[in-house]
This record gives C-alpha cells, structure tokens and sequence, in this order.
C-alpha cells in the first residue's frame, strides 16, 4: 500500500496552484454541478479544493483521507477533514449531493471505492471523477526516463471503457465521459526536485535500479525548460 504521510509537507510546494489547476477547478464544478451541493471529496489530500469550494461559498464540504498527515494540513486550513478510506467511507447512506474522486482512483480498490460513492448519494446525486487519461501514458514527460512507467500506469488507472463497466457494477445508471487536454511548462530543477523526491507515487513502484538509472539521465539531460501535456480523464456518473 502506498502511504502520502512521508509526501504531506511538500505536497502543494511540488503542485503550486497555478492557471491549469483552477482550470481544473472549474471543470469539475461545472460537471459536478457543485455549486450549492452538500459534497464530498474523496482522497481530498491537504484539502485545497474543498477549501476553494468553500471560500468561494459555492458548496459545503465534507472530504476524507486515508493520510493522518494529509488530513492534519486540510484541518489547518478549516477544511471539515477525516481520516478514512475510501473502500469504507464513515457517512450514512444518501447524505450527499455530489462525490467528487480527484486523481485518487489509482490509489483504491475501486469496485468497493465507487460502490461507497454510490452508498452515499442521494438518488440524483452525481460522483464526479478526475484521473489521468491513459491513452497517453507513453508520452508522459518522465516514460523516456523510466521505460516501465507506461506499464505500470496503465495497471493502475482505468480507461474510460473500464471506467463505464465499473461504475455501471457500482449501481451508477448513466455516464458521461469528458477529456481536457492542459499545457504545462517546467524548469529542470522542479522536475528533478519531483523526481528526487518520489513526489509521485509512481516513483514508489519502479525498481530500484530503474529509478537510479532514470534519476541520473534526467539530472543530465533535461533542459532548462520544457512543456508538456497533461491528459484529464473525466467521468460523469448518476444514480
């Protein structure tokens, strides 16, 4: 199992919030039709957008974290903040208006994660989810570093045609699918800083002498700066 404690501290330094996250904010209010909902975010991590959500009084939330270090940061922020997982969420049945899971399903086990959802819906309720697109695995910007990464990606993150066929076992009766492709430019510095770090679990995963391997070609060889793509894969599910 994959533990965020060791990444709580520098979580939002390795992510600043920049014009692509509150690009990302507003799709998913749009989608989820957020505003004015009773909500909860699964795997909120330190609890950034469920603060936005609520300073800009545009909801009220509720979100959990299975992290005790990632929960104590959302509390900093008076973010109405537990631990728990997602597998075993610690609501009653249809308490919510809308669920939100942002980049959080590659983390679970999702048949039991979506059926939780449900559980907590109200009838007309909607789960709204935020994962990475696998279709692009191959040309995430790190893949040329460590060549099992688009492997070990696609094992973890569902396509959009798995992601059908499991919210529709979960009890979800409609679903929508929607991508957004977003351009992002980093420094060297920051990337091997992510990189050095583990800021990715993906990191975690890799084989030892793969990561050493990679983490030198990547000291070496990447640029000042450079752009790259971000894939969203988004689904839109209702009871």
């Amino acid at each position: 199992m994959i533990g965020f404690d060791g990444r709580a501290a520098r979580y939002e330094e390795l992510r600043p919030i920049d014009g692509n996250w509150w690009e990302l904010f507003e799709t998913l209010v749009r989608l989820g039709r957020l505003r004015g909902q009773r909500i909860l975010e699964v795997g909120g991590g330190t609890g950034r957008l469920a603060e936005a959500l609520e300073q800009r009084e545009l909801a009220r939330v509720w979100t959990v974290d299975a992290s005790e270090a990632m929960v104590a940061l959302a509390k900093e922020l008076g973010v109405n903040a537990r631990v728990a997982r997602a597998e075993a969420l610690p609501f009653k049945a249809e308490w919510f208006d809308a669920v939100v899971m942002r980049m959080v399903l590659h983390l679970v086990r999702r048949p039991q994660a979506l059926e939780q959802a449900a559980r907590v819906l109200r009838p007309e309720g909607r789960l709204v989810i935020a994962t990475e697109d696998p279709a692009s695995f191959d040309d995430v910007w790190f893949a040329r570093f460590f060549p099992s990464v688009p492997e070990i990606e696609r094992a973890r993150f569902p396509s959009a045609d798995a992601l059908r066929l499991e919210l529709a076992a979960a009890g979800f009766e409609t679903v929508e699918i929607e991508r957004l492709r977003q351009h992002r430019e980093q420094s060297r510095e920051h990337a091997v800083d992510l990189i050095r770090s583990k800021g990715f679990s993906t990191f975690d995963l890799l084989d030892p002498a793969e990561y050493g391997e990679g983490l030198a070609r990547a000291e070496s060889e990447l640029p000042d700066r450079f752009d790259y793509s971000f894939d969203w894969l988004f689904a839109i599910a209702g009871r």
